[in-house]
């Protein structure tokens, strides 16, 4: 495998029609340890292994064929037309990297917002596109932070994805005369895989319970994880960790089957962060929850029980040299006791819902 900070046109269009090694978009020597790329790959028609952190902050590998990565490509063309792209994501994350086959299967280079997602960088990108057509694919983070940017306008599409956007946002963007494409999809089904609800081509949902998923764009299982593929992988069928419905042949998303906690975009595992806190020598007991946030979707809430001073400041810090910024929690409720339900469980819902 090539092993790579990010993906670049040139790996990836190797990587699709064979002529280079297959690619793996990662240098972190902590989800190398786990992937050991230095052995051989399940399967020989794999192009790219995407990592992913999944519900458990475990490091996953994504086993992705150019077969599946030029299906979802092509599938998303048919119905929001070919143009020239805005890279605004990471390309070590199958949204970023989709972007990329989408220029290649087009035969256009996108442009790239590099930096933090701002509205003078978004403009300076915008005005390099150069094609008739201006895509862009967006969290509903950076969406939030570019709104007051009229070059949203310009975009024949803004596929939005990565977590549930506010109604309110979505609102305000359609007002705004933004084509907002929402997207429901993940890692294992080469990204967005349902627009505004609907299916894409060649693509089956089931919902009855646990969202299946079903074509040629599911990927085909987890590198070095066959417990973890047998679980979750039925040959072209998909079964994610999301609950949802059928409502007028449109998917509607109801929640997840575990707690993770989605914000800006990224997976964020609740235990995770309560045993990083945990570890400070002022903090007794402690909970983490997701709140909805109208920027972050949902922001990372840790609600503590304190044996002596810690500010928030501190507790992202610490959280952070521990796992990462993402993680990092952007509120910390003090309180004198957690709640708990009659099992003596935490009771998470009170504590999502209690007024800050």
């Amino acid at each position: 495998m090539l092993l790579a900070a990010e993906a670049t046109l040139d790996n990836v269009a190797a990587a699709l029609d064979g002529s280079g090694p297959p690619l793996l978009p990662t240098t972190d020597p902590r989800v190398l340890a786990v992937l050991r790329p230095q052995e051989p790959l399940e399967s020989s028609d794999v192009a790219v292994v995407v990592p992913t952190s999944g519900s458990t902050g475990e490091p996953k590998g994504v086993l992705l064929t150019a077969a599946a990565l030029r299906a979802s490509a092509t599938a998303t063309a048919s119905v929001i037309g070919e143009g020239q792209w805005l890279l605004a994501l990471p390309t070590a994350h199958v949204a970023g990297l989709q972007v990329l086959v989408r220029s290649l299967l087009a035969g256009t280079s996108p442009e790239v917002l590099a930096g933090p997602t701002t509205v003078p960088a978004f403009e300076r990108a915008t005005s390099r596109l150069t094609g008739p057509r201006r895509l862009v694919s967006l969290v509903p983070t950076q969406l939030a932070r570019l709104l007051e940017s009229s070059a949203l306008q310009e975009y024949d599409a803004v596929l939005l994805g990565g977590a549930a956007a506010p109604a309110e946002l979505l609102d305000r963007a359609r007002d705004a005369g933004v084509r907002v494409v929402t997207t429901y999809g993940m890692s294992e089904t080469c990204g967005g895989c349902v627009y505004d609800g609907v299916p894409l081509p060649g693509v089956t949902v089931r919902a009855a319970g646990r969202i299946r998923i079903s074509g040629p764009v599911v990927a085909r299982g987890y590198r070095l994880r066959p417990d973890l593929t047998a679980d979750a992988f039925d040959g072209d069928t998909f079964t994610t960790s999301d609950v949802g419905e059928l409502v007028g042949g449109r998917l509607v998303v109801l929640g997840r089957t575990d707690d993770v906690v989605v914000t800006g975009g990224e997976k964020v595992a609740p235990a995770a962060v309560e045993a990083a806190l945990a570890s400070h020598p002022s903090v007794a007991q402690v909970a983490v929850v997701g709140v909805p946030d109208a920027e972050w979707g949902a922001r990372v809430v840790a609600v503590a029980v304190l044996c002596g001073p810690l500010s928030l400041e501190e507790a992202r810090a610490h959280v952070a040299t521990r796992l990462s910024r993402v993680a990092a929690p952007r509120e910390l409720r003090v309180v004198d006791a957690l709640p708990l339900l009659p099992s003596g469980k935490i009771d998470r819902v009170t504590l999502a819902n209690a007024d800050p």
